[in-house]
């Protein structure tokens, strides 16, 4: 028994070392450095500074050679085991360790880099839960793994447990936790019908829920899939830095050839110094630096919008973002609540307001029409009980006809009716009302028009707040839409939208967005329906709200998982921040060559000083990039 005790702590000590086996072996080599420096034996000494080379090295050669094999090319890798092996054939065997060293503590740098944008992705796929319960048909319950089940399936949900799979409540009720899909961290009441997402956890009641997605299909794995292909793909300035890199590495190994004699010709340096100048050329002039500028920022970034809510499909998505000039969003559902409420309800004088209330609601109830189901909802919360159910008759396009104690009542349109004596009610407060965009639904008794309903899809107060930041930024901001020029103008200047352009079909969308990118370049696309994605496809960037339809958001390049449109200024101001390090990086890393190259050539800089310039300068660009993991930006 004690000996499992005491094997448990150890398998716990070198699980939590795995991740960072690269750094321990740099700092190994530094301390058998460190060793080999302090031993007065040259044997031992030289014995201690192999070991170095090897434990230090190990990682960063085997990329280097598998990586020219694979491609090839030579890359700095080489460069680096060349100057190091180059520094210890003239006897240089601390310089050439040294190089080792910080090159390994660099390389294990830009893994942590890599590791912890990637922590996202692990601490989501230990949310997946493994198991399920399902329901029998004679009603007991099985647990069988998740990857076994069907659509269609009932499962069980306990409290404290996991969702299984993305679908919808048949009984019970309960609080769920839906942090780890939309980052809202205040609980959603679930009751049925209402929907549910793998990964979820069910807070305090037993539910029995059926299975809608496949497990691929869900929004958890989606968000998963989204989050590894962005670490995945290259931006256009990596890209080019990679190829730049093989070129580079060619020239300077040419360089170097000649550097190994010419100097000796013609400047009559002693074969000893022509020799270990080259060798010093060759660590200064390599361009690790200058590789590492861009990717651990941009994976830091993306890093950075997936714990804030914001998912990136790719770097080349955060360069975009940041030139951007202006952005396009659509009204329902984007700038506006995408459900209608009541905002005004006029009954005429010789009825009572609830019992005129009621009846309108036992008529509306009976309809799944969102207007109908607003004036429903508009009088629960007014106090009137569920309405009972009656028989209505659907007049499509028009209304709902009723009998109501042996009077028939007509629920619509004016002209459904009457429109003269609908126009003229309450002193024809019904034009008043559709001229400030909003929808005017008619009841009329037998004895004329009884009441009015006046609905209106809201803006959201916090696309108020977002359109005020972009335009901080100098985004200008566009709102398209299928709604008429009245109703667009309304929502436009309740929105404070720069511009907007009404009766907007998906086609005729694409079409604006063209013509705005002709005119400013970069142009973003909000969007979270059907009709957005072709809109979306066609922007520079395009936006989809985390609750959209499944197309929109594969078919946007950005995808805001909490719904809230403040995260597009967040974005933008990210994405330039990192444009600002990455170009910070770049000069730098330039002039620390240029400067070093040049101070080699004059012999004002030896090798341990052009290590020290050259990896200092490497791990200096990395941690710089580290700065995109702050979320004060």
């Amino acid at each position: 028994m004690s000996t499992v005790k005491e094997s448990l702590p150890r398998q716990s000590i070198v699980h939590r070392l795995l991740p960072h086996l690269e750094l321990v072996a740099a700092l190994l080599s530094g301390v058998l450095i460190l060793l080999a420096w302090l031993v007065e034996n040259e044997q031992i000494s030289i014995s201690l500074y192999i070991l170095a080379f090897i434990i230090g090295g190990f990682s960063k050669a085997k990329e280097g050679i598998e990586a020219t094999i694979q491609d090839k090319e030579l890359n700095v890798e080489m460069l680096m085991i060349l100057a190091a092996v180059g520094s210890s054939i003239i006897g240089y065997w601390t310089e050439g360790a040294v190089l080792i060293f910080i090159f390994a503590v660099s390389g294990a740098l830009e893994t942590y880099t890599m590791n912890k944008s990637k922590k996202e992705i692990t601490s989501l796929m230990q949310l997946q839960p493994e198991e399920a319960w399902k329901l029998n048909k004679d009603g007991s319950t099985t647990r069988i793994p998740v990857s076994e089940l069907m659509l269609g399936d009932q499962l069980v949900v306990k409290p404290g447990e996991r969702i299984p799979a993305d679908g919808t409540v048949v009984s019970g009720t309960t609080v769920v936790d839906q942090a780890a899909i939309s980052g809202e961290s205040i609980p959603v009441a679930k009751q049925a019908n209402d929907e549910l997402f793998a990964g979820t956890v069910n807070m305090n009641g037993t539910i029995t829920m059926t299975m809608t997605k496949a497990n691929e299909d869900s929004l958890f794995q989606k968000i998963i899939q989204l989050v590894q292909s962005a670490q995945d793909e290259k931006s256009p300035a990596q890209q080019f830095i990679e190829k730049f890199e093989g070129m580079y590495v060619k020239i300077v190994l040419v360089v170097v050839g000649f550097m190994l004699f010419l100097p000796h010709i013609l400047l009559h340096w002693d074969w000893n110094t022509t020799f270990y100048r080259a060798m010093v050329l060759l660590v200064v002039a390599s361009p690790c630096a200058l590789v590492a500028s861009i990717m651990p920022a941009t994976l830091a970034a993306i890093s950075n919008g997936a714990k804030s809510g914001i998912l990136f499909k790719g770097g080349i998505h955060l360069e975009n973002v940041s030139e951007m000039k202006a952005i396009a969003l659509d009204k329902t559902g984007t700038l506006t609540q995408g459900k209608p409420i009541v905002t005004d309800f006029f009954v005429r004088d010789d009825l009572d307001h609830t019992a005129t209330l009621t009846t309108l609601a036992t008529i509306e109830a009976q309809s799944n029409h969102p207007l109908a189901q607003a004036i429903t909802s508009y009088a629960i919360k007014q106090g009137i009980a569920q309405p009972p159910s009656i028989h209505i008759e659907d007049k499509p396009g028009f209304g709902l006809q009723a009998s109501i104690n042996d009077q028939t009542i007509l629920v619509g349109k004016a002209d459904f009716v009457n429109k003269v004596e609908a126009l003229a009610f309450h002193d024809g407060i019904a034009t008043t009302l559709a001229a400030e965009g909003k929808t005017v639904i008619f009841m009329r008794d037998e004895k004329g028009i009884a009441a009015i309903a006046a609905l209106k899809d809201t803006v959201r107060e916090e696309a108020k707040e977002a359109i005020k930041l972009l335009q901080t930024l100098g985004i200008k901001t566009v709102m398209l839409t299928g709604d008429n020029e009245t109703t667009a103008k309304i929502i436009a200047k309740e929105a404070g939208i720069d511009q907007y352009i009404a009766e907007c079909l998906p086609a005729t969308k694409v079409e604006h967005m063209k013509a705005l990118l002709k005119e400013y370049k970069f142009v973003g696309m909000v969007g979270d329906g059907i009709n957005d994605a072709p809109a979306l496809a066609t922007a520079t960037t395009g936006f989809a709200m985390g609750e959209g339809t499944d197309v929109a958001l594969e078919t946007a390049d950005v995808i805001l998982m909490k719904n809230d449109l403040s995260k597009i200024a967040y974005a933008v101001k990210m994405s330039r921040k990192m444009q600002r390090i990455v170009k910070q990086n770049i000069i730098f890393s330039l002039s620390v060559i240029a400067i070093l190259i040049v101070s080699n050539f004059l012999q004002a800089v030896d090798l341990p000083l052009g290590v020290i310039g050259h990896e200092g300068s490497t791990i200096l660009v990395i941690l710089n990039g580290l700065r995109m993991l702050n979320r004060n930006i």
